[in-house]
């Protein structure tokens, strides 16, 4: 890493080693905090929809009926309130006393509408990219500013399993450290030795959540996630024999705001209309419309909330869909997306969550953990790791603050001391974050070039980052 203005100081190969972790731990840390501090804060606004409200807004709320409108009555109400609109997706209500909600677009923004389903009336219009839950995410994910947002964001999720490592490999107890020492915080000290035990702390019990929360949030990053490990774990439509495929993928169902669609499906092609394969679907006699589809969704088992995609071309089909990744169920385990034939009405694929690959499985239960969809206890979780978080990154700063040397303009870096381990440990760091997360890994070969180059040879920027 970057080169230390100190005098080297000669020490065992166990101490050197500690402050070479220590050098890593401190240079991952100081590109980190900042990002990790915006995905905690915005992750917190984000659980607030998930867990406790709705993506789409504050929950809508209605007066229980005896009788429930038709799905195409409750659509033409839209469609009418909104005219020259085109339906995309029909979302039934969670619970007899909530709305259910109609996605639509026109004039180049998608809206969800939120229709009374006893009177079909139309209660409220939200623009799908602008709510409370869509602004956080976007924030969340690329830092409002497109690909080069998600760029950084995925070089910070990787150097921040940096240094998660090197932390955990900092603070373990060692030479007679009792675990008390490393798992409660040590009240009575006080200044830096309170902060150090403090952060020492929450680091060692956030560990395994930040960790997880990293590498879910990277299965959705530009290269890792989309060029690597997604398209690894993907379902595969070959497994649907004889059913026409679209050249649409199911990413394509996606409507503004919101990834809906769940992780190991997001790249497998779309089936397409106008064959005459599939199983029995829509019954004989009902319409092959909203509610045909409907009613074979409630006769398959969906229940409470699920998603109809409205076919939107010729080949397009008729998606029902229930999954934690939409906020529709508990119970990653309970995943089903089923598609129909938009003219014949026959059913032609079903998949479930025993149909994903061993990565999707992992995926769809992590992304449901991470995103605090499982129920009320894990937004609440969600919650206090992400207070957790956002301590954890305060008392680093506040270290760093209470050690570093006043008015000399200096970083305050950790000193390397002589015969330091530190290209054997740097390569073998570097090699193993190069494979694994290769955006993180460009930066870390990058920065110790950058050194090589220049910052080593300048004696202004050496003392300055040291």
């Amino acid at each position: 890493m970057l080169s230390s203005a100190s005098a080297p100081v000669r020490a065992s190969s166990s101490s050197r080693f500690y402050a070479a972790a220590w050098r890593w731990h401190f240079y991952a840390g100081l590109f980190v905090v900042p990002f990790l501090t915006i995905l905690a804060v915005t992750g917190l606004v984000m659980v607030y929809f998930t867990g406790f409200q709705s993506r789409l807004g504050n929950l809508v709320h209605v007066q229980p009926q005896n009788t429930i409108q038709a799905v195409t009555a409750q659509a033409s109400a839209v469609l009418n309130e909104f005219p020259g609109a085109t339906l995309k997706e029909y979302i039934a209500p969670k619970t007899s006393d909530l709305a259910a909600w109609f996605v639509v677009a026109r004039e180049g923004v998608t809206e969800a509408v939120a229709v009374d389903p006893y009177s079909a009336k139309v209660i409220r219009a939200v623009d799908k990219e602008s709510t409370g839950f869509a602004w956080a995410r976007k924030i969340h994910a690329s830092l409002l500013l497109g690909d080069t947002g998600k760029r950084v964001m995925e070089v910070a999720a990787g150097l921040g399993i940096v240094m998660i490592v090197t932390g955990l490999y900092l603070f373990w107890p060692r030479n007679g450290g009792r675990w008390a020492q490393a798992l409660v915080p040590e009240w009575r000290a006080t200044g830096r030795r309170w902060w150090k035990s403090l952060h020492a702390s929450i680091g060692f019990w956030i560990s395994v959540v930040l960790f997880s929360f990293l590498l879910t949030g990277m299965s959705w990053t530009e290269v890792w996630g989309g060029k690597f490990v997604q398209p690894w774990g993907t379902f595969p439509a070959a497994k649907w024999d004889a059913v026409p495929t679209s050249d649409l993928t199911h990413a394509s169902l996606n409507t503004a705001g919101i990834r809906d669609v769940p992780w190991g499906l997001e790249q497998t092609p779309l089936p397409a209309s106008g064959s005459d394969v599939g199983a029995l679907g829509v019954a004989a006699g009902e319409p092959v419309n909203l509610d045909g589809v409907a009613a074979l969704a409630n006769r398959l088992g969906f229940a409470g909330q699920f998603h109809i995609n409205v076919p939107q071309d010729e080949k397009g089909v008729y998606t029902i869909s229930a999954d934690t990744m939409s906020g529709d169920l508990t119970n990653p385990f309970k995943d089903r997306t089923v598609h129909v034939d938009r003219y014949t009405g026959r059913v032609l694929a079903d998949v479930a969550f025993a149909d994903y690959s061993v990565v999707a499985k992992g995926m769809a239960i992590g992304i449901a953990l991470h995103q605090g969809d499982i129920g009320l206890w894990s937004a609440w979780a969600n919650i206090l790791a992400c207070l957790a978080i956002v301590l954890l990154c305060v008392s680093g700063i506040v270290m760093w603050w209470i050690r570093r040397p006043t008015g000399s303009g200096r970083l305050a870096a950790p000193a390397v001391p002589a015969q330091a381990p530190l290209w054997k440990t740097g390569a073998l760091v570097m090699v193993i974050t190069g494979l694994a997360f290769p955006l993180a890994g460009g930066v870390l070969l990058a920065v110790v070039v950058l050194d090589w180059l220049l910052i080593s040879r300048v004696p202004a920027l050496k003392n300055a980052l040291s």
